[in-house]
């Protein structure tokens, strides 16, 4: 199944590639292949113009291009869109980790461990870390990736960590509201007062959203309403940290809003399920947070059958859930959450994509963003039948070969 490439025009510059004998291609396209959501082609092609997709259909009816890829009977699938992580941090919570799964007690300060580490990293640091972890996921598959602040929690450092962000991803989420730090411990109202003032002033500016945690023990419903509107009022788009400790006020709030995305989503209500299937607020689910905390899986199945549209996204962070593997959450999506194989790698994909409000993502059809991966396997349901196997074989991101 080796990848080769010839040239037809040596002398010249390729302007198109196209990508033959590719095993099964997830399109997300209904109106191609099977007619299923996911729209599988068979023995399919696909030609990449710039950085777009131009053409795909079979592969016996493919256009000359300039450049010519034999997969070798690869599936290829689109790029992954990870829609949740916080990559902006500094130290790791190991002992926490180890700790947790040993069955002994911790009482570490957990998010607070990784706000003292950040605020006492440099910007070259912090920026060294982000490279990594988004390095790290494109190796897995992952083309669009959106990541938080949220580890800084002062105005400084706040604005540091959008800023370092801003120049990695274009999908980037101001989340001053992530816990009250221990300086305003007495005081969460100066602090919802500083997140929605100075620190969002001076936030605004690199972000494209904002989050809340909106949780117990973090901000309660209208103390996230309050965080919200104001970023609204600064042209930021609402997310929220919703419902995954337990039954609250999150999903409903998001909805209320039109937020992008309630994420989490692992304890609802029958209200809460029928309002994001009568929504366009996307459920955003993120198994690897259950994995590393043993708590209950949020039921996809339930969220599916309803109507709601659902996406799966790492929350890659050093905390909860320290992996950068879309893989590794489809397999668990499929595995505990209900999922079918399909239906994981569309939310992984398209679901991303809509999660972030995108149409130029999470698809392989005419028109989009050529971001393409391409599997060391026939199917894209290898994915969840071989669970932790480093399948990606290669990766195209805007039309240009990063693997």
């Amino acid at each position: 199944m080796s990848i080769t490439t010839t040239m037809t025009a040596a002398t010249t510059t390729p302007t198109s590639t196209v990508i033959t004998n590719i095993a099964s291609l997830v399109t997300n396209d209904s109106s191609l292949g099977d007619g299923t959501p996911i729209g599988l082609i068979q023995d399919a092609a696909v030609v990449i113009d710039g950085d777009h997709i131009a053409w795909v259909g079979e592969s016996s009816k493919a256009p000359a291009t300039d450049n010519a890829v034999d997969a070798g009977g690869r599936a290829a699938v689109p790029g992954f869109v990870d829609s949740h992580s916080h990559l902006v941090f500094a130290g790791d919570r190991t002992e926490e980790f180890n700790a947790r799964m040993s069955g002994r007690a911790y009482s570490a300060g957990g998010i607070r461990t990784t706000v003292a580490a950040t605020r006492a990293a440099t910007d070259p640091e912090l920026a060294a870390n982000v490279a990594r972890y988004l390095a790290e996921a494109l190796r897995q598959g992952t083309t669009t990736l959106e990541t938080k602040s949220g580890y800084g929690l002062t105005v400084q450092d706040e604005a540091r960590a959008v800023r370092i962000a801003c120049d990695h991803t274009d999908e980037v989420t101001y989340l001053g509201a992530h816990i009250v730090p221990p300086e305003y411990a007495d005081d969460a109202a100066a602090y919802v007062a500083l997140v929605t003032g100075e620190m969002l002033d001076a936030c605004a500016p690199y972000a494209r959203w904002i989050d809340v945690f909106c949780e117990q023990g973090a901000f309660d419903g209208d103390q996230a309403r309050a965080i919200l509107t104001a970023g609204l009022a600064q042209g930021l788009q609402p997310r929220v940290h919703a419902n995954q400790l337990s039954y609250g006020p999150g999903v409903l709030l998001a909805v209320e809003l039109d937020a992008a995305s309630a994420d989490h989503c692992t304890h609802l209500t029958d209200a809460d399920v029928d309002a994001l299937a009568h929504s366009d607020t996307v459920a955003t689910l993120l198994p690897g947070a259950e994995f590393s905390t043993r708590a209950d899986w949020p039921d996809a199945r339930r969220l599916l059958d309803a109507g709601a549209t659902v996406a799966l996204s790492t929350d890659c962070n050093p905390g909860s859930s320290f992996t950068s593997s879309v893989p590794f959450c489809i397999a668990l999506a499929v595995r505990d959450m209900g999922m079918t194989p399909d239906e994981a790698i569309w939310s992984a994909t398209a679901g991303g994509a809509a999660a972030l409000r995108r149409q130029d993502i999470g698809r392989v059809t005419p028109g989009a963003r050529a971001d393409l991966v391409l599997l060391d396997a026939p199917s894209h349901v290898h994915l969840a039948y071989r669970p932790g196997v480093p399948l990606v074989s290669s990766v195209w991101r805007g039309g240009v070969r990063m693997l």
